[in-house]
Order: structure tokens, then C-alpha cells, then sequence
């Protein structure tokens, strides 16, 4: 019986020991020398797909993938056969699906909108500028007038007051035209502005070579009233300088015949004494 079971166990070792190839899995050989378990399952059995590159090519439908996946070709093969390189394939797709599209009705809306915002803000500018230079005008012509008429007082050291002056020159005036009341329509009109002017010369020297200034900043504006009025400011002084010459010389004869006068009576006197 030990016997039996020694020779059994030797058996079986000289079999596991007998040296052989291991797979990771079972060698085709094998596996197409084996029967399946079930003779009806076999045709459904489904065999395994064997991925090519053609058969992958064929399969992409997008014009990205085709161009990437074109067959790389040299220059002069190229060349010689005529096909497009990868790069030509590649712009053609690029250039295919980027094609370029006009402006949208937003777009055009858009476009409107601006040009009638930068129209409007035009308008508005110079609106404003129209503005801004109105009152600009204004406070110039308020500040000429308020500065033209304090120039035209007296200055404090001068010690001259505009309101009894100006009391003597109106009654001045009105005493013209009384007395010339009666007279021709010219003599009432020259005789209270002669008598006026004369009393505010008197009476205002320093305001009336300030008013005669300002008159004549404004009729240097007018060549012919300035030339008229120097004609006529020469014409009265020349006159005036030959009134007083002919009064001096008039005063100059008075003296010498009350001198002779005076002299005869003076001989008279000595000799009847």
C-alpha cells in the first residue's frame, strides 16, 4: 500500500517537473487548437476588428481631420505628381471655413446710433461755444462801459464834484435857450449847447478833457469825423490865438493914446502953473 502511494507521487512530480513554455495567455495555436464549450454559441462569437490607417481615414468625415490625416509627401514627389502638401490642405480648410461675412443689422444699427451721438455732441459743442461767447461779449461791453464811465470822473486830488458842476452847466443851458427863445430855429439850437459847453469848461475842466478824450478814441474809429473834427478844433483855435492878438494889439493901442492923453494933459498941467 506505501508502496503504491510512493510510485503514484513520483509519477505525478516527473510531469510537473517536465520543463515547458509559459505564456501570459494562451498561444494562438492553442487557442485555435481548442473547441469552445458551445458549438451554437460560435458565430456569435464576435471577431475582433482589426483598425487599419486606411480604414480610420475612411471613417473621418471632417475636412480638419482629412487634411491632418493626408498622407505625408515629400517635396519632389509632390511635385511630380501633383497632389497638394499638408500645409496647401491645411490653408484650403482654414481659408473654407473662415470666409468672411458682411456687417449685421445690429451692426448697421450700431453704426447709425454713433452718427447721431457725434452729431448731437457737434451740435451741443457749439451751442455751448455759441453761448460762451455771447456772455463773453456781454461782461467785455459791461466792463468797457462801467470802466469808460469811471474814467470819466474826476480824480480826488483834483478837487473838482460833479454835482454842483453839473447843476451850473444845466442852468446854463436853459439860459440859452431863454434867451434865444425868439430867434431862429439855428440860434436855439447852437446858443444853450454853446452856453452849456462853455460853462462845463468853466466849471469841469478836468471832466471835460476827459470826456473830449474819450470822444476822440471813438472818432479815430471814422478817419473823415476825425480829420473834420481837427479842421475844425485848428480853424477855432486859430481864431481864438487871433482874438486874443488883435485884443492885445487893441490893448496895446488903448494904452498908448491914454499914455499921449495923459501926457498932453500932464504939459498942460505944467504950463499953466
Amino acid at each position: 500500500m506505501r508502496a503504491a502511494r510512493a510510485t503514484a507521487a513520483a509519477l505525478v512530480g516527473s510531469f510537473a517537473l517536465v520543463p515547458t513554455v509559459a505564456f501570459a495567455e494562451a498561444s494562438e495555436s492553442r487557442a485555435s487548437a481548442r473547441k469552445p464549450i458551445y458549438d451554437d454559441d460560435l458565430d456569435a462569437v464576435p471577431s475582433t476588428p482589426s483598425f487599419t490607417t486606411a480604414e480610420t481615414t475612411k471613417d473621418v468625415s471632417s475636412p480638419a481631420a482629412a487634411a491632418l490625416n493626408a498622407p505625408v509627401t515629400t517635396q519632389s514627389s509632390t511635385k511630380a505628381s501633383g497632389q497638394k502638401t499638408f500645409t496647401d490642405s491645411l490653408i484650403d480648410v482654414l481659408a473654407s471655413t473662415n470666409t468672411p461675412r458682411g456687417p449685421t443689422p445690429t451692426d448697421r444699427l450700431a453704426a447709425q446710433i454713433r452718427r447721431a451721438r457725434l452729431f448731437l455732441y457737434d451740435q451741443a459743442c457749439v451751442a455751448e461755444d455759441a453761448v460762451n461767447n455771447g456772455m463773453a461779449r456781454a461782461f467785455d461791453l459791461e466792463h468797457s462801459f462801467t470802466s469808460t464811465v469811471a474814467g470819466l470822473a474826476p480824480p480826488r486830488e483834483s478837487g473838482e464834484r460833479l454835482m454842483p458842476g453839473l447843476i451850473y452847466v444845466l442852468v446854463s443851458g436853459m439860459a440859452g435857450s431863454i434867451v434865444a427863445r425868439n430867434r431862429g430855429i439855428v440860434l436855439r439850437g447852437a446858443t444853450p449847447l454853446a452856453l452849456g459847453l462853455g460853462a462845463a469848461w468853466a466849471v469841469l475842466p478836468v471832466t471835460m478833457n476827459n470826456v473830449s478824450a474819450l470822444v476822440w478814441k471813438y472818432e479815430q474809429k471814422f478817419p473823415a469825423v476825425a480829420n473834420a473834427h481837427i479842421r475844425t478844433r485848428e480853424g477855432i483855435e486859430k481864431g481864438i490865438h487871433m482874438a486874443k492878438v488883435h485884443a492885445e494889439i487893441a490893448q496895446h493901442k488903448v494904452d498908448e493914446a491914454v499914455t499921449g492923453v495923459r501926457e498932453t494933459v500932464e504939459g498942460w498941467v505944467r504950463k499953466g502953473k
